[in-house]
């Protein structure tokens, strides 16, 4: 199924939410996360979700997460 840009940009910001809210849910808050701007505002975006940055604690427990769920 092919999304159209304003499907995909409306996409994009969803999954953002809910990445965010399952990290919160894990310990892991990322500040900068979010649709990347410059893709999501040409023509025909074909948005981006920027990680962002984070410090180190944030990194760590991000592994910390990322490790566990690996097991």
């Amino acid at each position: 199924m092919e999304l159209r840009s304003a499907e995909r940009l409306r996409a994009a910001e969803e999954v953002v939410d809910q990445l965010r809210s399952e990290l919160r849910g894990l310990g892991v808050v990322l500040p900068s996360l979010g649709v990347d701007p410059v893709t999501a505002s040409s023509e025909a975006p074909y948005p981006l979700v920027d990680l962002g940055r984070c410090n180190l604690d944030a990194a760590m427990r991000l592994v910390a997460v990322l490790h566990e769920v690996r097991r």
